[in-house]
């Protein structure tokens, strides 16, 4: 074995040596160089190939600053946007988990001296929210991807759409019911008087029955005592009235329609309930939409091959034939030709398999027949996102 063999005891100590991260006053950032200790720096300082980097930033040194600047922005944003989305965080643990990484960018080569600094610019810059707190500084990441922009506006629309179907369906249960109440008399309001009396000089008697109030002359106590004497002894012979037809028309009438929006309620609570926040089954044909794998794979379909935690897929690329591990994030589904077969991924009718009959673009909503299950052969609506065609 020789001496400066790869597997010699003393190649191994260094690369043991050198694992892992080092200390950063021993770091030449210009040739992105680790140093083990202070006779290696200083014997690297001296070496020719550092000099003519040297040489090389010296001509132009704010293009490499901003060149280093950028290159650091883009990795922690990149961090930032990856591992916690739109998540507050502290920007300490954010930094931490960046210089975990021994190729990342040293903050000493950049623009800005201190981590405090750093934050500041995102939030002047308007890449991320940021607040000061007693515990520090702390990070939200806004998240201005046009394919993340479109997508909530697609759903904001077929939202609203969703919205004017139900306005539509109430305004027309309310013009049957108003047409049904149309023929029907009003009922009278009682009209309220004043009491007026023409002569000051005379009594009222009150008649304590429930039938009627006599005002009379001054016999007033003699009808007063006995009207009361016969409300004792005699029980009121006077039953409640039953209500009028229209009444009872106009309530059973809006118990139909309490009952309809009942109905509906539950329907869509029910459809909410069987919905899940993720959709990945194996052996369909999905569309990569991330950008961050390069044109290669762009805008190109795969099949899923294996789901792996509900969220995560392993994809084998039609073209090529690349097995690539992605998020359902970074896919969307396919809509195939009207007659192919899809299987339906959420909502009530999720895991069967059906065949695509037409396209509804103002819905944002598919005609599908479903061609398995105990309900076969029912023809159903669904939305674009919630099926995707069959490998």
């Amino acid at each position: 074995m020789g001496k400066n063999d790869f597997l010699s005891p003393k190649a191994i100590a260094n690369r043991i040596k050198s694992k892992g991260l080092q200390k950063l006053r021993w770091y030449c950032q210009m040739c992105q160089k680790q140093c083990r200790d202070e006779n290696g720096f200083k014997c690297h300082c001296m070496s020719e190939s550092h000099q003519r980097q040297l040489l090389l930033a010296s001509e132009n040194p704010r293009k490499f600053m901003d060149s280093f600047s950028n290159e650091f922005k883009s990795g922690f944003l990149e961090l930032l946007r990856r591992r916690f989305g739109t998540k507050r965080v502290h920007n300490n643990i954010i930094y931490n988990e960046y210089i975990s990484d021994r190729e990342h960018v040293h903050m000493n080569s950049t623009k800005w001296e201190t981590l405090t600094e750093f934050t500041k610019w995102l939030g002047r810059e308007g890449l991320c929210k940021v607040d000061e707190t007693p515990k520090g500084w702390y990070i939200e990441y806004i998240d201005r991807d046009p394919e993340t922009i479109r997508r909530q506006e697609e759903l904001a629309r077929k939202k609203k759409h969703e919205m004017d179907d139900e306005e539509r369906a109430a305004k027309f249960i309310e013009e049957q019911v108003r047409r049904g109440l149309g023929g029907k008399e009003a009922e009278e309001t009682p009209v309220y008087t004043e009491l007026k009396r023409d002569n000051e000089e005379e009594k009222v008697a009150f008649n304590l029955s429930l039938s009627s109030s006599v005002a009379g002359p001054s016999t007033s106590s003699s009808v007063l005592g006995a009207s009361a004497l016969k409300t004792a002894a005699a029980p009121s012979t006077k039953r409640k009235e039953p209500p009028s037809s229209s009444e009872s028309r106009e309530r059973r009438k809006k118990s139909a329609l309490e009952e309809i929006i009942e109905m509906e309620e539950k329907k869509k609570k029910k459809q909410e309930s069987v919905r899940t926040d993720y959709w990945m089954q194996p052996n369909i044909v999905v569309k990569v939409v991330t950008k961050r794998l390069g044109e290669k794979y762009h805008k190109k379909k795969g099949v899923i091959m294996e789901v792996q935690d509900k969220y995560a897929a392993v994809v084998k690329m039609v073209d090529s034939g690349d097995k690539l591990k992605l998020d359902q994030n970074h896919v969307e589904t396919v809509i195939p030709a009207p007659g192919k077969r899809v299987l339906i991924l959420n909502g009530p009718f999720r895991d069967t398999e059906a065949v695509l009959d037409g396209i509804d673009e103002k819905k944002f909503c598919a005609t599908l027949t479903l061609d398995s299950g105990h309900q076969k052969g029912k023809r159903v609506e669904v939305a674009y996102e919630d099926f995707s065609k069959l490998a």
